[in-house]
């Protein structure tokens, strides 16, 4: 394809980029809602401690920050497509020593297999930015939040197939609890398959190509200029509110076990809580577009001061902690998506996909670290201190924010 005709399709490259992106993401939604669903059970049957269930979620955010950086410069040195696929091959590789542990009672394979699964969540991550590649100034929150949106589909199908995967599983002879990785796979596969064929040509190389050839034409402007400060303000907002998430989030569960509420109550406050971290995500991708980037990292910090405020104030009514999540879930997406929109263009284009995958592994080192000590900081404050001692890292986000103007 000759640059001519990049620039002649380049809307139809990028609406069947987005198309395949939001594909991909419904099925690698699918594919790790499976998989979290069983980690921790798993690794606590295999361990014989429940103690040490809580290292499922840790080998897959210790992956993702593992894997983030390689996938980035991968991406930069050779395109999306193949930086997307291998993660999601590696993710394939750990499933298959998830099986193997479970089935050998080996805990060090078992969570070997956990962290490779990481690079499947890295690769996920990617899956926003790749989104941004092709994207302008007017529609780039819009087009990362699509993606994002599309998550939802997969987080909410991928635990409700655990049922039938056991079933598959007895069938076909797996090691108990692992045959909901079954669809895992055939999900993983599917999403692989998607990409080959639909990443073509591959946004980040016509992008690339399109950034060389306008410092090249004389008199063209010169895009992508490069803004650092507004770049580390982008990182600190999405570390920061993934922190402030995960920490109030990983807690929740237990607080509510522990002042007697149902499982029932407990599952529908964190059902909640992950569709207001999605549902309305194109939301503030609009409103990214048209307030712009800043405005919209602040209107979530308000979301996320609300939200510890309510918790902080009820935190013994389970109404109102239900409350405190959804608007933690709207906080994190209204960060998310405008730090993400605002972390692009706020980088030239070589240096893109470096900060990109410094990005995702800040917030994913943010969020291992974050839900580490909120149990620490559960046992000492209780729950209304921790979410009241969040409120620090909302303050400090909120006061770096408007640097990002300058």
């Amino acid at each position: 394809m000759t640059t001519a005709d990049v620039s002649l399709d380049l809307g139809r490259v990028r609406r069947r980029t987005l198309w395949a992106l939001s594909a991909g993401q419904v099925l690698g939604g699918i594919a790790f809602g499976a998989t979290i669903s069983l980690g921790a059970v798993i690794v606590s049957e295999v361990a014989g401690d429940a103690s040490l269930s809580g290292l499922a979620a840790a080998g897959v955010t210790l992956g993702a920050a593992v894997f983030a950086v390689p996938l980035a410069a991968l991406a930069r040195a050779r395109g999306r497509r193949p930086a997307l696929v291998l993660g999601l091959c590696l993710a394939l590789v750990g499933v298959i020593g998830v099986v193997a542990g479970t089935g050998l009672a080996s805990l060090p394979l078992l969570l070997a297999g956990i962290i490779c699964i990481g690079a499947g969540q890295a690769a996920n991550l990617q899956s926003r930015f790749a989104a941004a590649d092709l994207a302008t100034d007017r529609s780039r929150g819009r087009d990362i939040a699509v993606v994002v949106w599309a998550t939802t589909i997969g987080a909410v199908l991928g635990p409700n197939l655990v049922g039938p995967g056991e079933a598959l599983g007895r069938m076909l002879g797996m090691p108990v609890l692992t045959g909901p990785y079954v669809f895992t796979i055939v999900a993983q596969l599917l999403a692989v398959v998607l990409y080959l064929a639909l990443l073509r040509p591959d946004p980040l190389v016509i992008a690339n190509r399109l950034a060389r050839e306008a410092v090249d034409t004389p008199g063209a402007a010169v895009a992508g200029v490069d803004r650092p400060v507004a770049a580390r303000v982008a990182i600190a907002a999405i570390a920061g509110a993934h922190g402030v998430m995960v920490a109030v989030m990983a807690m929740t569960p237990v607080h509510l076990l522990h002042h007697g509420a149902e499982l029932t109550v407990i599952g529908l406050t964190i059902s909640l809580h992950i569709a207001g971290m999605y549902a309305l995500s194109p939301v503030f991708g609009l409103l990214a577009d048209r307030w712009g980037r800043v405005r919209v990292i602040l209107l979530g910090q308000g979301l996320l001061a609300a939200s510890l405020i309510v918790v902080w104030l009820g935190a013994e009514e389970a109404a109102a902690v239900t409350t405190g999540l959804i608007l933690l879930g709207l906080g994190w997406s209204a960060a998310t998506v405008a730090g993400a929109a605002l972390l692009t263009e706020a980088s030239s284009q070589a240096l893109r996909t470096r900060r990109q995958g410094r990005s995702d592994l800040t917030m994913n080192l943010v969020g291992a670290a974050a839900s580490i000590a909120a149990g620490g900081v559960l046992a000492l404050i209780g729950y209304g201190g921790l979410a009241l001692s969040a409120l620090v890292v909302v303050a400090a986000v909120t006061l770096l924010t408007p640097l990002a103007r300058r």
